[in-house]
């Protein structure tokens, strides 16, 4: 893994911040944890990219409060284009 950030899906819109971090923070230092609110998903950053492949062996498939969790490397975001930028027609 080259990164250190992974995404965290298939959580139920229930779960905070502090419940992901208690949840990985055996595993290696949690630097941040951003759940996007009403969406099932969020980004945990961990340490090192050999913590966070630890975090990824350990519970990507794994049951968490009746749900199988998805974790992979998190990828960067897509750029966004405004209504102003390069209009096609």
């Amino acid at each position: 893994m080259e990164g250190s950030k992974l995404y965290v899906g298939n959580l139920k819109y229930s779960v905070t911040n502090e419940q992901l971090e208690e949840l990985f923070k055996d595993h290696g230092e949690v630097k941040n944890v951003n759940i996007i609110p009403n969406k099932g998903f969020g980004f945990v950053e961990m340490g090192s990219p050999e913590e966070a492949e630890k975090v990824k062996e350990e519970f990507d498939g794994k049951d968490y409060d009746g749900r199988a969790l998805r974790i992979d490397e998190a990828r960067p975001p897509k750029p966004r284009f405004s209504r102003d930028s390069e209009r096609r027609y």
